[in-house]
Formats: C-alpha cells, sequence, structure tokens
C-alpha cells in the first residue's frame, strides 16, 4: 500500500450557524481543518496510509486537533509539539450573490515558528511514496518556508513524488517576502503541480488569455492550455499540471470541472453543476486528495484519474466541514453517472 505524507497547518475554523453574519451570530460551530490536513483526511477515508507533520501548541486546543486528526486515520507519530497557539479562522458562509468571507486570526501560531532541523525528514520519508505541500505553508514565515524546502530536498534525494497545490492567499504573505521571492525554488522539486489561474499569476506572473474569474458562467478549459505550458517549461521536472475551472454563477451554484497536461496530452474531465452548495471550503483539498489518489491507484490512466478527482470534490461541496468525508464506492458511483442523490436502504 502507498504511504503519503503532507506537511502544512491545521487550524481552528469558527463559523456562524448557516449563513449568519459575524454580526448576527451569538455562537460559533468548531471545525479543525486546513490545506494539507483535508487533504490527509481525504486519502485515509480512501485506504491510503497518510502522516500528516506538522507543529501544535501543548495545550488543550492542540490536543483537540490531535484527537481530530487520529479520529480520521491520520497518522500523527510526527507532529511535533511547541509553541504559543493554533492558528485560528472565522469563516462567513455566503449565499446566492454575497460570497464568503474569511478573518485570519493566525500570527504566531505554532507552525509559523517552526525551525529549519526540527523534523527529521529522512524518518518521515521511510517507506513513504509521495509528499505534498501547499503554497499556505511557505506564506506563513521565513521559518515555515525553510522547513518545507528542507522537505522537498530530502524527498528529491530519496526518490518520493512530491505534489504542490500552489494555493494564493494574499492575506497571509506578510513576512516581508513575496512569492516570487519564495515560491520558484519550492516548486522546482515537484513532480504535480496543482493551481488555478491566479495562483499562476500571483506567483509566477503566468496567466490564461481571454478569462475573467469575476464574470461568472463557465470556464474554458482551451484558455488554460497555454498557462499549462507555461508551468511545464517554467519548471521542467514537472510531469503533470492540473488546474481546476470553477465556474462561479453565485456563492451557492457553481460549475466545476478539471484539466491535466502531462506533457503530450491536454485532458478534460466532466462537468457538474453543483447548484445547492453546502460548503465550498476544501473544495480544492478535496480534488487534490482524490487526485493523489486517482494517480496512485490509475498510474497509466491519467483521465481516469482526473475524473475521480473532479468527482470527489463536486461531492465535498455537499458536506458541511473542511475535509471531504467521501468513500472511493461513493465517488466512483457518480463517476458513473448516477448523481440522483437517492436514499441507500
Amino acid at each position: 500500500m502507498k504511504k503519503v505524507v503532507t506537511f502544512g497547518e491545521i487550524m481552528l475554523r469558527l463559523s456562524p450557524p448557516g449563513h449568519l453574519r459575524f454580526s448576527q451570530t451569538n455562537s460559533f460551530d468548531v471545525i479543525y481543518g486546513g490545506g494539507e490536513s483535508n487533504v490527509a483526511v481525504s486519502l485515509a477515508n480512501y485506504g491510503i496510509p497518510v502522516q500528516f507533520v506538522t507543529r501544535l501548541p501543548q495545550n488543550d486546543i492542540g490536543d483537540c486537533a490531535l484527537m481530530e486528526l487520529r479520529k480520521r486515520g491520520v497518522g500523527t507519530d510526527f507532529i511535533e509539539r511547541g509553541g504559543e497557539r493554533l492558528g485560528i479562522y472565522f469563516l462567513e458562509t455566503g449565499a446566492v450573490s454575497r460570497g464568503s468571507k474569511v478573518v485570519y486570526d493566525r500570527a504566531h501560531s505554532s507552525i509559523s515558528t517552526i525551525e529549519k532541523g526540527s523534523i527529521d525528514w529522512e524518518e518521515v520519508f521511510k517507506d513513504a511514496d509521495w509528499f505534498h505541500w501547499t503554497g499556505i505553508t511557505p506564506a506563513l514565515s521565513q521559518g515555515a518556508a525553510d522547513v518545507c524546502l528542507e522537505a522537498i530536498q530530502a524527498a528529491n534525494e530519496l526518490g518520493v513524488t512530491v505534489s504542490t497545490d500552489l494555493n494564493y492567499r494574499a492575506k497571509l504573505w506578510k513576512y516581508g517576502k513575496e512569492p516570487g521571492e519564495i515560491m520558484p525554488a519550492l516548486v522546482e522539486g515537484c513532480d504535480i503541480i496543482l493551481g488555478n489561474e491566479e495562483d499562476a499569476e500571483k506567483h509566477f506572473g503566468i496567466h490564461p488569455d481571454s478569462v475573467d474569474i469575476t464574470q461568472g458562467d463557465t470556464m474554458d478549459s482551451q484558455a488554460y492550455l497555454s498557462v499549462c505550458k507555461k508551468l511545464k517549461e517554467r519548471f521542467p521536472r514537472a510531469k503533470k499540471i492540473i488546474t481546476t475551472l470553477r465556474g462561479s454563477i453565485s456563492a451557492s451554484h457553481n460549475t466545476w470541472s478539471g484539466v491535466l497536461y502531462n506533457g503530450d496530452e491536454f485532458l478534460e474531465a466532466p462537468t457538474y453543476q453543483i447548484t445547492h452548495i453546502v460548503d465550498r471550503v476544501g473544495g480544492g483539498d478535496s480534488f487534490m486528495g482524490g487526485l493523489i489518489y486517482g494517480l496512485l491507484t490509475y498510474p497509466d490512466d491519467d483521465q481516469n484519474a482526473l475524473n475521480f478527482a473532479v468527482a470527489a470534490s463536486c461531492l465535498k461541496h455537499t458536506i458541511f466541514g473542511d475535509a471531504n468525508l467521501v468513500t472511493v464506492s461513493e465517488v466512483e458511483k457518480l463517476m458513473g453517472g448516477d448523481a440522483s442523490g437517492r436514499v441507500a436502504r
């Protein structure tokens, strides 16, 4: 069985119930989640052995995050304890024409004070086949960026496949470095790159032609072929470049698909209409979890791997919380064309 390692931050998510605004609520729903931990949960649901590496405070809230990971079947053997606090983010869920809103409270979080040399990556990657990180982690601090690079270099030396979700977050790059100063050295060590049009533009100045993400409607998949080719030229180690295609008709109604470029073929997945979104946070993470599973399970069938990722993340939009709590059989059912939602008796 293939083993996957992910590295990043898990946070405490506080959300007003339902679609209440911050100013209306008297309580918050509590969820634990983060880009790389969400990927780890997806893989654990699919039966893939997975270890999540992070740094958590030695207090009750850190313990709760640890328990949540263990409850979902995620390995926690290499989690470092220390630092001041768990990062927090507040989420106001949008509806129809009112978009969702995120407020971060993650300054001085435990992982932002992580230091190079604190993780024994050779031990972490023992028997591992895959390592995944996202652009969120190096945005937190110079220390987090240094440890991320350390992990990528160790994985490269040990022959471990490395994937990234570029995940540009404008609100996070606050420690004096621009993405263009940090990200290229990290992405150069990656075999699989996932990113949308904003990620490519903000990190590397690469953007598709004739695409305006604020205009809604569906995306023209062919507009992204040039982006995929430019990313592959910029980062020749990468074997596959993948982009999710989200058409945002409203906060409650999106279209959803994806494309994959492997240097020879430009593949496109079916497009799904997600008409009543329950929770879109973690949609990209669920895609990445499905993609890693698909590429490990169907190593010679990129189309099937892409289709699995898109179907899995389509289902995530029906689930409250950050993580995708679906099974392989549920994803395969949707891939097979059954989107009826009938009760299973």
